[in-house]
């Protein structure tokens, strides 16, 4: 029977440092496309949260309503998203990921894997084997 770790075993600090140097990254190997890290964590919280309204928006991103309302200005400027009133309530608003976002999404995505599987193609079969396994777990991580 397998014994699970306490949390103590897993040190935070060293965590958060990897996790940082893993963050810095993927802002490197992402394109140069003009487009600022919290603009494509807006779109990719749209793609995987679905249409929202721009308070929430705004909560999720941790940055000020009217920061936000700017920034969806600016989406919807470049085609983007788009605001559409909710079916339930006429009053209510909802931001929705429009199909060119999705495809400038997809478009960061896989250029980024692309230069990720460059990058892992150099590790040893065990550091890649480590990282496969790690994977659920970052997952879980992400969404606690």
């Amino acid at each position: 029977m397998s014994r699970i770790p306490p949390a103590s075993t897993v040190d935070g600090a060293a965590l958060a440092n990897s996790l940082e140097r893993v963050v810095a990254l993927l802002r490197r190997l992402t394109p140069a496309d003009d487009v600022s890290p919290t603009t494509a964590a807006t779109l990719r919280t749209l793609d995987v949260h679905g249409p929202c309204r721009v308070s929430d928006l705004a909560t999720r991103e941790g940055i000020t309503q009217p920061a936000m309302t700017q920034l969806v200005s600016r989406l919807e400027h470049d085609g983007y998203a788009e605001r559409r009133s909710w079916a339930d309530d006429a009053r209510v608003v909802m931001v929705h990921l429009t199909p060119a976002g999705a495809d400038l999404l997809r478009r960061r995505r896989d250029a980024r894997a692309r230069l990720l599987d460059s990058l892992t193609g150099r590790l040893s079969a065990d550091d890649r084997a480590a990282l496969a396994a790690a994977l659920p777990a970052l997952d879980r991580l992400a969404t606690a």
